[in-house]
């Protein structure tokens, strides 16, 4: 028999299958085991279902007896998850399952993300399922794959099969609430490419650590500070720095708690440097590291004035609350990623925002910071590829141990109260819509998220009911 760590917690099939799907790798362009396992499930229980070639799954379960008049109701929730690990951890997300603790009343998993977000959703819609003795009305369980890194499965979701008008989305954060409404929003980045030039000098590694970080949707309204703008806060205050790297930040829609710059200091000013971040570290943990010599090639004192200007000159945080709903942010951004490497500068913002115009009006003030032209380089405002994951396919932030695309899952602190699992995880709930936007500028371009479009076939009205706290 198996051994299950939450087989005394109830509701007992929502915690069975949440721990069956914890043994499953899903990290996010990796859902093909945990899709064949959710088909593998429709298929043992007889229930119809489909799995098409971007991993979403549909399950279809007939009516209890007496409720066969009633319309269907669409469940939907995302398979993939956010994987991030605590510092000196070698998990790898691609074939090690997670490990589940409980401390106290709640769950989390050893050294990495919980994978509550969206998890919990795929364990309620299972048990559902699973359990005849529920009543219910005919249901459409929509299993969505890739919804961390830009709802891929969500956009390419084939919706002409599916009857419900009404679509309960289960990726929201309180039990017992009902969020009828979502902040469209758009994922924005800045590419500039600044040449390097040789240098000399003494070669400083500042690393800023220990700031509280967040979910870019519910809590930016919290004042929290950004290390990436404050480390570019600490660089202003070097105007002879010349800039060797930068990394900031791990999704576009965390508010990122660390960041490090490498940089180049004459070796006359290197003595007095670490006193002028005092004022300006917002909290963070500040750490110097001098190497006996300086790189080969590093920007100019200019460019990296310029490169620090940029991130400073754009907006960031809340831009505007609802003037209807006290204490409810109606249009922000967050400049979750920044990145330096071999003279190319990136910047990546999380644009949110309940009211349409606010939202391209924010856009609009990006790509205005994209058509400047600084010497050495042409900014370009476009569509990122997917953020490699810290220390594996790609450049990444050493260290870095919060998740950020889903909103929530930290190795430390997030879980699911084993009383209520619908606890389990965060959830950003923002849809992407399927409309191309705006025209775009040659060069330029920007992925748009607007109002929910998932599970209504075109030419239907119908009721979506999705979990986002930022509206």
């Amino acid at each position: 028999m198996e051994n299950f760590v939450l087989s005394h917690l109830e509701p007992g099939n929502v915690f069975r299958f949440f721990e069956e799907l914890s043994r499953i790798p899903r990290e996010s362009g990796h859902t093909d085991a945990v899709s064949a396992w959710v088909e593998d499930f429709a298929r043992t229980w007889g229930l119809r279902c489909r799995r098409d070639e971007l991993g979403n799954v549909v399950i279809w379960k007939d009516a209890s007896p007496g409720y066969e008049g009633h319309p269907a109701v669409i469940l939907q929730g995302h398979t993939d998850m956010v994987c991030v690990q605590s510092p000196g951890t070698d998990h790898d997300f691609e074939k090690d399952p997670l490990t589940l603790v409980l401390d106290g009343d709640w769950l989390r998993a050893e050294n990495t993300t919980l994978g509550g977000d969206d998890g919990a959703a795929v364990a309620m819609m299972l048990a559902l399922l699973d359990d005849d003795a529920i009543p219910h009305p005919p249901i459409e369980a929509v299993f969505t794959a890739d919804e961390e890194i830009g709802l891929l499965g969500a956009a390419g979701l084939d919706c002409s099969d599916l009857q419900g008008r009404t679509l309960i989305n289960l990726d929201s954060e309180d039990e017992g609430v009902l969020t009828v409404g979502c902040a469209g929003g758009a994922r924005c980045d800045l590419a500039l490419s600044l040449p390097l030039r040789p240098a000399s000098g003494k070669l400083c590694t500042l690393e800023l650590t220990g700031l509280p970080g967040g979910h870019s949707g519910a809590e930016i309204h919290k004042s929290i500070p950004n290390a990436n703008r404050v480390l570019a806060q600490c660089l202003q205050a070097l105007p002879d720095a010349r800039l060797v790297s930068l990394c900031g930040g791990e999704q576009d829609n965390a508010i990122p708690d660390r960041a490090r710059a490498v940089f180049v200091l004459p070796e006359d000013q290197t003595e007095n440097a670490p006193e002028k971040f005092h004022e300006l570290k917002s909290g963070a943990v500040c750490s110097f590291t001098w190497a006996s010599h300086a790189p080969a090639d590093a920007l100019s004192p200019e460019d990296t004035r310029k490169a620090v200007g940029l991130i400073l000159s754009a907006p960031n945080g809340v831009q505007a609350m609802e003037p209807d709903l006290p204490g409810q942010v109606r249009t922000s951004l967050n400049l979750g990623i920044l990145r330096l490497e071999e003279g190319r500068l990136r910047l990546t913002w999380s644009v949110r925002s309940s009211a349409g115009a606010e939202k391209e009006k924010l856009i609009e003030a990006l790509k205005s910071l994209a058509d400047l032209q600084p010497p050495g380089g042409l900014p370009r405002l476009g569509v990122p590829p997917r953020v490699p994951p810290a220390g594996r396919d790609g450049p990444g932030l050493p260290g870095a141990d919060r998740e950020g695309a889903g909103g929530g899952d930290h190795p430390r602190r997030s879980g699911v109260r084993p009383a209520g699992p619908e606890a389990a995880g965060t959830g950003r709930g923002v849809h992407r819509s399927r409309h191309a936007g705006h025209p775009q500028p040659p060069g330029a371009a920007v992925h748009p998220l607007g109002p929910p479009d998932l599970g209504v076939p075109a030419g239907r009205a119908g009721t979506i009911i999705n979990g986002d706290p930022q509206i």
